[in-house]
């Protein structure tokens, strides 16, 4: 995966589009920071399939419909 400057990203766009059509995954920055991922987009059910294998392999999925016991207030949590 590369990244790319968003100045950078405008002036060239046609060819990142090309790499990303390869299959190239790019990541956008502003300031130094990522802002956005690009990815060849994908129609098929088959290709998100194998998109979540492939991230069950580098993930760890918890339970997160268990209760935690700690109280929860919607008004007071921020972004």
């Amino acid at each position: 995966m590369s990244k790319v400057n968003v100045t950078e990203l405008r002036q060239n766009l046609p060819a990142y589009l090309v790499e990303v059509q390869k299959g190239r995954e790019i990541e956008v920055t502003s300031r130094g920071k990522v802002i956005a991922r690009i990815v060849a987009g994908s129609e098929t059910h088959e290709d998100a399939l194998a998109r979540l294998l492939a991230a069950r392999k580098r993930c760890r999925v918890g339970d997160v419909l268990s209760t935690t016991g700690a109280d929860w207030d919607a008004e007071r949590a921020g972004p």
